[in-house]
């Protein structure tokens, strides 16, 4: 008997499981996070899009890249009365990498730790910071950064400022106003 309870249960949980969080289930969930997005991506699986999808192929899909997660990420959170950022990392020898940094706690949602119980990456909010921090995670050397919004509609990214490695720190557009 204990082992029918167990098994039902099992498969209660594969079948919660399989059926795919939904933008309506994100926005209408009223204790969300940066830290609970992310976990709703623990189970997504790596696939590079060649441009972004939108919210509902993602997330019916279940698959994507750091550029997909880091515009959703942004999209949602910043409707939930967060301050979000999309930054854009381009690195030597690697493939650009986008994430989304939120103010409140002072770090950065990205794709490559969603599965992690420690998903949120912890940085001061200068671009200079993150990039260095994004280029270290992949072993890498980072040549510029930039902050860009996103529109679902437009499908369009608008680049908003960048800061480039070999520039003197004080003169990054951020340096001294926190922006």
């Amino acid at each position: 008997m204990r082992f029918l309870i167990a098994s039902a249960i099992a498969f209660a949980v594969a079948l919660i499981d399989l059926q795919a969080v939904t933008l309506g289930d994100l926005m209408s969930d009223p204790k969300l996070t940066p830290k609970r997005f992310a976990n709703y991506f623990a189970n997504f699986d790596f696939q590079l899009f060649p441009y972004v999808q939108t919210a509902e192929q993602f997330l019916s899909s279940q698959r994507g890249d750091c550029q997909d997660y880091a515009i959703l990420a942004d999209y949602v959170l910043s409707r939930k009365g967060y301050e979000t950022r999309l930054i854009r990392v381009v690195m030597v020898g690697a493939m650009p990498h986008d994430v989304c940094y939120v103010t409140q706690t002072k770090s950065y949602l990205d794709y490559n730790n969603r599965v992690y119980f420690i998903n949120l990456q912890r940085s001061d909010r200068r671009i200079r910071e993150i990039a260095t921090r994004v280029a270290d995670s992949f072993s890498a050397n980072w040549t510029s950064a930039s902050v860009y919004t996103y529109n679902y509609k437009e499908d369009i990214k608008h680049m908003k400022l960048t800061v480039v490695k070999t520039d003197p720190p004080d003169e990054d557009p951020d340096a001294g106003n926190g922006s």
